[in-house]
């Protein structure tokens, strides 16, 4: 014998509400005091700090996930200019043996990197079309391959390149 439901029968469900307490308008004229200091945070000005202050040039290596081959980079920048809270960047970067023009964005407000590498041709390891994502500035970042298959690697930077810096200055006597 088969089950039949009536699909129009009316369902009753018993609500319950609990009584809400009366509302006391003494509370919402009274002002409210803040304890302790508010952190102000410009990052406006903040980019602008890092556009003035920011080393143009960056050495480090690079290491694929995919490969484990490590290889020297290093990362100059040709143009550092803030914009609103944002820090274009604009310079070349050289992958081993590869030169690549960059293009980049750093967000003052988050530390948030984004460069890309625009030339056509790349290393094995590096298809056109990926990017460097960091979320720390430019201490470390990762390759975003654009294909899945590729896993990508490693960025590691330095503010400073062995030899780059002037030799210190003897005194004679």
């Amino acid at each position: 014998m088969p089950i039949t439901m009536d699909m129009n029968a009316p369902i009753e469900i018993p609500a319950t509400f609990e009584p809400s307490l009366p509302l006391d308008a003494s509370a919402l004229t009274e002002p409210i005091d803040l304890e302790g200091s508010v952190q102000r945070f410009d990052p406006i000005a903040r980019a602008a700090n890092i556009a003035m202050s920011m080393p143009r040039e960056w050495c480090g290596s690079y290491m694929s996930f995919s490969s484990g081959n490590s290889v020297d980079v290093k990362l100059t920048f040709a143009s550092v200019q803030p914009i609103g809270q944002m820090v274009d960047l604009r310079g070349n970067m050289q992958i081993g043996e590869i030169s690549t023009p960059v293009q980049g964005n750093l967000n003052a407000s988050s530390d948030q990197l984004d460069l890309l590498p625009l030339a056509s041709q790349l290393t094995d390891d590096f298809e056109p079309g990926g990017s460097y994502l960091a979320l720390q500035g430019m201490s470390l970042s990762s390759w975003q391959a654009p294909r899945l298959t590729n896993r990508g690697g490693s960025l590691s930077l330095a503010p400073s390149c062995p030899g780059s810096e002037a030799p210190a200055v003897r005194a004679l006597w």
